[in-house]
This record gives C-alpha cells, structure tokens and sequence, in this order.
C-alpha cells in the first residue's frame, strides 16, 4: 500500500469560472453605506476598488469568467495536489478516510494569491499605479506584493504590529517582492494616529490595519485597496480550491462526508467548502462543513450576528456578518491570520441557516496537531491551517471510537516555514493559550452599530 496517495490534475483542468454560492444561497442581506444606510451600489465601491470587482461584489450571478491572464499564472501552481494522508490515518488508528487540499505551494507559500492575482490584473486594467492593503500573519500582504511585482503594482501593506514582530521573514519576502511594509496602527493615518493617541501600546488589529489601507486608498485616486479576505469578490476568487477538489475526488472515485477549513475572515474557508455547499444547494450530496476558528477570536461561536463594519475606524460598507464588534481586540494568538473581528458575509449567512457549523479551538490543541500532522506528512503547516488539522483529527478519532469509517476532507491553506517561531514556543513550553476577556467582548458588542436588515 501506498503510504501516500495524491492526486493530481494538469494545467488543462484549472477552472475556467469562479462559483458564486450567492447565486444559491437563499436570502442573505445587501452592504450597506456607511453614511446612509442605503444599499451598496457599485458606484458605491469605486473609489476604492475597480468597477469589474465592485461588479463581482455585489452580483448573483452563479459563474465568473477567469480572464485567461489570470489562469496563466495560477498554472505556477494549479492545480493544486489533493493528499490522502495514510500516514497520519495510522498514527490515529482510524478507520476515516483522511484528504488534504495543498494551497502550500503557490510562490507566496498559501492560497491567498489566488485572488491576489485577480485583483491587481483588474486594477492594472484599471490604470491604478497602486494597492493598498492590510495584513495580519503576512500571507495575505506576501501575496499582494507578489502580484504586485508581477503587474508593475506599487504594494504599501499595513501589518499587524503584533504579527510585524512576530513574523519579521514575512515582512522580508514582502519587501523583496518590492512592496512597503508598515506596522499598524501608524502615524501615517488619522486612523492610526487616533489608536495610539488612545493606547501608544496597541498591538494592532486587523480592523486597524484595514482602516489604515481603506483611508490611504480613499485619499489617492491612483491608490486602491486590495482586500484579502471577507468581501464577496474575494471569497468568489477563492473558489478555485473547492472546484479542484470535486474534479480530485473523482479520480479518487470518492467524496468528502466532511469538509473543513479554519476561518479567519472566510476566503480559504469559503474557497474550499463553497463549491460543495453549492452542489449540495442544487440537489447534490449533503456534506457537513465545519468552520474551525481559535477560542482567542469566536467571531462565529461568541459573537452576534449583525450589521456592523469591516474596520475598527468605520470606513467599510456595513456588512452582515458574525461579529466580535469592530472595536474588538483580539489577543496576540500565533494565528495572525484569524485574528479577525468578523466573519465573511456569505460564510455568516451560511452559518446563520444551518449550512454549515463552527467550533472554537486553543492554541496549544491546535500546535499538537500540527506537529502531529507534520511528522507524518511531512509538511509543516501555517498556525491558521492547524486549526482545520486540529477539528480533522478530532473528528477521525470520533470514527474510531464509533467504529464508523468517513471521509474527511480539510483546507491546508499554507505552509509553516515562516512561522517556526511560534512552533519553537510550542515546543519550548512558552507558548501558552490566550484568554478572552469576557469584558473586552461585552464592550465591543456594545458598540455595535445597531442596525436591522435592510
């Protein structure tokens, strides 16, 4: 027997559209203007993004067209491989059937570049000479400076000041894509200036560093704002995972009865699970899709589901979602990419009509399933991407206890290799799980906007 088993697909089989699980999903409330609580309109979004994305937006149509550019990039790295990880089945002595989706090996090292790639050939058909963008772990500020590079795009990336510190090789394959890293907040905005008049300490948020990007690109008109995670163009670009994996698991003549993804803001999540939630919507086989998010940021198991802005300083649209509150502060988890104070519109609403669940995970369970999954496979994940391991294992231990064999299918979103800090504190002793204040929650729950549906 083979210990591992991949599947692959060639250049030919990357997808042709992007899926759009709004054309299915029944329901779902419309952006609102932050100033007049009217709905989003695409002339709305234009300053700050290019009117093919503003488009994508806001549409329902159920297929995009990816402009062949595009595709002729992502054939660097797609299609990306499907695992079947024996290895790891045997140390937990289970009889599931365990697969992993790889977005590992793209030039950036996660799957963030997939519609890193999509928003700046747009913008540079645009005529934009510049992006600007937040980040948390710098996945999402690596990909955009790659794409960047690739466009002749000038890249300023705000970085969570916690995550800047945290993660310097990061920052450093940000600058050598040619791009401008800074630490948020900074007193380059009135957005950053006011944080650290209040706290000269903060440690930064990504609702920070997003208001930070959005007041940089609303003030430039050669300057727009890239965004790497929660809009709906976003998670749509994504979708080139989930699409993959339906055309992998045929030749593997099986099919997932459980899809996991951990979820920060919702793009790898959504990018994976969307298109079997689709084919689900439209008659197809029933899948139980778990979103795993860290106990540190509940935005999806604590959180309220309800109007409220994608940046702490209140630039954004107002978006459906589940919420933490923009005010909200998360602890500084090694996770720098799920330390989020809101959840995906569409991913929300999903959760809101019982598509999907979530589960809320620790640190530490977390580290102990990434080294597991990385002893046995060999691949050593992003601290994001142990979460989804973590929820996988739980539930392939679950079939061995019940004696029930099921196929698991979880998101790989990245590689680790820029992280091994934090897997140095794990395996050192120092790394330790991070609280959540239950009053900090209280208090930025409060300061939700307050609106109802439109």
């Amino acid at each position: 027997m083979t210990d591992q088993i991949k599947y692959v697909l060639g250049e030919q089989d990357i997808p042709r559209t992007w899926y759009n699980l709004a054309a299915d999903l029944p329901g779902g409330a419309p952006h609102l203007h932050p100033g007049t609580g009217a709905e989003v309109t695409v002339d709305d979004l234009v300053g700050i993004m290019p009117v093919t994305l503003a488009e994508q937006e806001l549409t329902r149509e159920a297929e995009i067209e990816i402009p062949e550019p595009v595709r002729q990039i992502y054939a660097q790295w797609r299609p990306s491989p499907l695992f079947r990880a024996r290895r790891l089945e045997r140390v937990l002595n289970t009889p599931a059937r365990i697969y992993y989706k790889y977005e590992g090996g793209s030039p950036a090292g996660s799957h963030k570049p997939n519609t890193a790639i999509a928003q700046a050939y747009y913008n540079k058909q645009a005529g934009v000479t510049r992006l600007a963008t937040e980040t948390g772990a710098g996945q999402w500020g690596s990909s955009l400076s790659l794409a960047g590079a690739l466009f002749g795009l000038d890249v300023t990336v705000y970085m969570v000041k916690v995550s800047y510190h945290q993660k310097p090789y990061r920052r450093m394959l940000m600058e050598t894509y040619g791009a401008r890293c800074v630490p948020s907040p900074s007193t380059e905005t009135a957005a950053g200036r006011a944080i650290l008049a209040e706290d000269p300490d903060c440690p930064g948020s990504l609702g920070i560093a997003t208001s930070e990007a959005i007041e940089v690109a609303a003030g430039d008109a050669g300057t727009n704002y890239g965004g790497g995670s929660v809009l709906n163009h976003v998670l749509l670009h994504q979708t080139v995972i989930g699409q993959e994996a339906i055309a992998q698991f045929a030749l593997a003549d099986d099919y997932p009865d459980i899809v996991i993804g951990c979820t920060g803001g919702g793009s790898n999540f959504g990018g994976l699970t969307f298109p079997f939630l689709g084919e689900q919507l439209r008659g197809g086989r029933k899948v139980r899709v778990i979103a795993a998010e860290p106990e540190s940021c509940p935005t999806m198991t604590r959180g309220s589901f309800a109007y409220d802005f994608g940046d702490t300083a209140g630039l954004t649209p107002l978006l459906k979602m589940h919420t933490l509150g923009h005010s909200f502060m998360p602890p500084p988890v090694h996770a720098g990419g799920l330390r989020y104070h809101g959840m995906a519109p569409l991913v929300s609403e999903a959760l809101d009509q019982n598509l999907i669940e979530a589960a809320a995970v620790n640190q530490l369970n977390c580290f102990a399933s990434g080294i597991a999954f990385a002893r046995s496979e060999g691949i050593v994940p992003a601290p994001e991407s142990t979460h989804a391991i973590e929820i996988a294992v739980r539930e392939a231990i679950k079939c061995r206890e019940e004696n029930t064999s099921r196929t698991i299918l979880f998101g790989l979103s990245g590689h680790g290799h820029f992280d091994l800090g934090a897997y140095e504190a794990y395996l050192s002793g120092s790394l330790r799980d991070e609280a959540l204040d239950p009053a900090v929650l209280s208090e930025a729950l409060a300061k939700l906007p307050g609106l109802v549906d439109a």
